[in-house]
């Protein structure tokens, strides 16, 4: 009985998370639709999408966010976002995380997913990871994107691992090719409690505390694209290690 009464509860908290994705969507369509329409409006929509989206739905979950800052972003200054990836959960953090306004780089699949698909081809930056145009694609647009002054955020893991049991999967070299290229500071994040509060195992998680800590920045002014795998390297480190510790 005390079973079926909790995945009963989870249930309910799976669906009460799309029900909180999906009602601010509706209710600022007018004005989100709007901001999505032009590039150069895009920090207004960044604006909306922290303060009338993610945070609504980290509190309305229950899941009230603590960020510890080693370091504080620049108002202004473009950088690259990185962090590890086990929940949907992640997105609002990192909105919630970072003022200064950023696009996402996420998997074309997510275009899928009904309401928030709708707004995420139009703002991000989407890849298809087994069409080799498309990756090419990729740093052209954010080439444009970071001209405009704003930054970019990358899951390095590429995705969500199906074993759960993994601390923190290998990284890509994507981000790190990107900031190297662009000359902007990689910003590690680790995210601790994604995972327990939300993760893909349907009949899981629940309310509580959701801590994220902002590292301090690895800057690549001098690094060439041959140092984009020990940059790598030393960014996973450290959320490994704070993941571990």
């Amino acid at each position: 009985m005390v079973k079926l009464l909790k995945r009963v509860g989870q249930t309910i908290y799976r669906i009460w998370f799309y029900v909180l994705v999906a009602v601010p969507i509706f209710l600022c369509f007018p004005f989100l639709l709007l901001f999505a329409s032009r590039e150069q409006w895009y920090p207004q929509f960044f604006w909306m999408a922290r303060n009338l989206w993610a945070k609504p739905i980290l509190y309305g979950m229950g899941c009230p966010p603590r960020v510890l800052y080693d370091e504080y972003l620049v108002k202004g200054k473009s950088y690259m976002l990185v962090a590890n990836h086990t929940s949907m959960l992640d997105i609002m953090l990192m909105l919630y995380a970072s003022k200064n306004p950023f696009v996402f780089v996420g998997k074309k699949e997510l275009e899928k997913i009904p309401v928030f698909g709708f707004f995420y081809r139009r703002v991000c930056i989407m890849v298809d990871r087994d069409n080799v145009q498309s990756r090419t694609g990729v740093y052209r647009r954010a080439q444009r994107r970071l001209k405009q002054g704003l930054s970019i955020c990358i899951f390095p893991e590429g995705g969500v691992p199906d074993d759960e049991s993994i601390v923190l999967d290998t990284f890509k070299d994507g981000a790190f090719k990107m900031a190297i290229a662009h000359k902007i500071p990689v910003v590690p994040m680790t995210f601790y409690d994604n995972k327990k509060r939300f993760s893909f195992t349907f009949f899981s998680g629940g309310p509580g505390l959701i801590r994220a800590r902002v590292h301090r920045f690895f800057e690549t002014e001098g690094l060439e694209e041959n140092d984009k795998s020990k940059l790598r390297e030393e960014v996973r480190e450290v959320i490994y290690r704070e993941l571990t510790s």
